[in-house]
């Protein structure tokens, strides 16, 4: 009985960690380009951001249902966190003629689209 209680245990233990999942990555975004991040179906998910290049980089949220929304300026070594709602993108623009290279901190669901868009 001891046993299986503690079979149990380990099992709910696993599975409830999963659900803790992240994601980190510097991710070099191209002049005059955007990466999006969650442009498929999704859970909620937060991103820390720093922007470690030499130049601004603009965020904004885009429902997979169509639309743009909460522009934030990211200026550089500037962190900022956001919330991202279900089935919503996050893109990030580099809209400068130099490269972008940003940190992510990704939690929540990390079963995300990642890729570049011009």
């Amino acid at each position: 009985m001891k046993k299986n209680i503690s079979i149990y245990a380990i099992i709910i233990l696993i599975t409830s960690c999963s659900m803790f999942k992240t994601v980190t990555s510097n991710t070099v975004i191209s002049p005059q380009n955007s990466f999006v991040l969650g442009n498929n179906e999704h859970g909620s998910f937060t991103v820390k951001l720093k922007n470690v290049s030499k130049n601004d980089v603009v965020l904004h949220r885009a429902p997979i249902t169509g639309g743009n929304h909460s522009y934030v300026t990211v200026k550089p070594t500037e962190t900022v966190k956001v919330n991202v709602e279900s089935n919503t993108a996050l893109i990030i623009e580099n809209k400068s003629n130099d490269t972008a290279s940003v940190d992510l901190y990704i939690k929540g669901d990390t079963g995300l689209s990642m890729g570049y868009k011009k």
